[in-house]
């Protein structure tokens, strides 16, 4: 045939061999199991230490604490309005405990909104201090004097947080420190003068104020918890002091959580297309995993017993330039003792990478099961898509130490189960319907308890979208 000749064909001749469409209906294909995209490496689950709860509650023992109103406080913001709820003035010292809803109204109604630019200064060392600020929204830094008259940040102030709270009860209380905006700062303050205003016309306000001048301060150490009483260093026969140590009257207790579904197969699907792969099984191994995703979300997000919810706030800290530099997780580990493990969304941890590469920093790795996981400062950083990031590209990093021997967190289940494929997860049958349904109920137990509060602690408001 020559170059450009046209192929010519037959129109009418017949087939003389098998088709290919025909042919794949008798060969048997080679097929992966069903895949899932959800699935990630729950680095969680894997590296939190589990404790049998039976009874299904698990009751965390501390000695007795003495509260000083370390919350924050909450706003309702109405266009650029801003206001702060009545009850979450109950967060500040001068008023925990104080639950009259009329004397609180009232002062969150005499709080006055002022605006502040970067660098602004919000207060000053030194001067007199007759009102408290609540920082709405913004960044602050409280910043004193360094041992060598240089200017030293002592702490970074984000949204709900207050100071200036002893100055609503001692008129002779001044400023031991200085408040600079880092970003514009929106606040609200409440005037002494105003306290006092309305104390004057609510009998429960001026009670309660009387009873907290009256009450002599309590013994505590460096964490809150009520002294024990010791003798050190002495000769001879000295009296020794008589002590004991007092516990919480009521202590918090954690109730295992749940996550269930109910999977339910046609029989026909089960009983005619099982070859060769199994479909019950592979139905129940995708909807598992789809439980342990949940679980682990709600290990990190509950507002009830989430890690993010319940890390104390003096255990949060601020990025002293937003982006998650070596400082602060420096910080973040300086806050506890023996800790075992960050979690970070992989975006943070990106962008802790970019801060390293910056300094020229190489940080060194680790092998965990056979994945090579980043480490700071020894302290391995494993990844977890569970972290939310806000529309503002911001996140949060978590420190934790773990286990019941180093009081620090533990998660929480009850292996032993009916049904259990396995600890604290189980598969029950529960029949078939009249519509030839058969329907099996996944159930998944678990909870997380943090012994003592220097167990967890958080780098909030950490910036992931800055690359320069």
């Amino acid at each position: 045939m020559s170059v450009g000749e046209e192929i010519r064909t037959e129109p009418d001749r017949p087939q003389q061999s098998l088709g290919t469409p025909a042919a794949r209906n008798l060969a048997t294909t080679t097929k992966s199991a069903p895949q899932m995209q959800e699935i990630s490496s729950r680095w969680l689950l894997r590296m939190l230490p589990w404790v049998q709860v039976q009874g299904g509650t698990y009751r965390v023992n501390r000695r007795t604490s003495y509260a000083v109103g370390d919350g924050r406080v909450t706003f309702v913001k109405t266009g650029d309005r801003v206001e702060v709820i009545p009850a979450e003035l109950g967060e500040l010292p001068v008023l925990r405990d104080f639950d009259d809803q009329e004397a609180l109204t009232e002062l969150a109604r005499r709080c006055q909104q002022r605006e502040f630019e970067p660098g602004a200064i919000l207060t000053s060392f030194g001067n007199q201090a007759d009102e408290v600020f609540l920082l709405a929204h913004g960044r602050a830094e409280k910043v004193g004097t360094g041992p060598y008259g240089e200017d030293s940040v002592l702490a970074t102030l984000a949204d709900g947080a207050y100071f200036g709270e002893q100055s609503l009860i001692d008129p002779e209380a001044i400023w031991e420190y200085s408040v600079r905006a880092v970003t514009a700062c929106t606040v609200l303050t409440l005037p002494r003068q105003d306290l006092e205003q309305v104390a004057e016309r609510s009998e429960p306000l001026r009670a309660h104020l009387e009873r907290l001048r009256s009450i002599p301060a309590q013994r505590t150490n460096a964490y809150g918890e009520a002294a024990i009483d010791l003798s050190a260093g002495h000769v001879g026969e000295a009296v020794l002091p008589g002590t004991y140590v007092d516990y919480e009257a009521r202590p918090r207790e954690y109730e295992l959580s749940v996550a269930q579904t109910v999977l339910r197969i046609h029989t026909r699907v089960a009983d005619l297309y099982n070859q060769p792969m199994n479909q019950t099984e592979h139905q129940l191994r995708l909807t598992v995993e789809a439980l342990k995703e949940r679980q682990e979300d709600e290990l990190i997000n509950n507002r009830e017993f989430g890690l993010l919810s319940n890390c104390e706030y003096d255990q949060r800290i601020q990025p002293h330039e937003g982006v998650p530099s070596p400082d602060d997780l420096d910080e973040l580990l300086s806050r506890r003792r023996g800790s075992k493990l960050f979690l970070a969304h992989p975006r943070a941890i990106a962008a802790f990478g970019r801060e390293c590469n910056k300094r020229g920093l190489v940080p060194d790795s680790v092998d965990v099961s056979g994945t090579r996981i980043p480490t700071w400062r020894g302290v391995p950083i494993f990844p977890c898509d569970k972290i939310p990031v806000t529309e503002e590209r911001t996140t949060s990093i978590i420190c934790m130490r773990t286990g019941e021997d180093e009081q620090g967190v533990v998660g929480l289940h009850q292996a032993g189960i009916p049904d259990e494929i396995e600890p604290s997860l189980s598969v029950r049958f529960m029949g078939i319907s009249e519509q030839a349904i058969i329907s099996y109920l996944v159930s998944t137990y678990y909870s997380a308890a943090v012994l003592v509060p220097d167990a967890l602690g958080i780098l909030e408001n950490v910036e992931i979208g800055r690359w320069r």
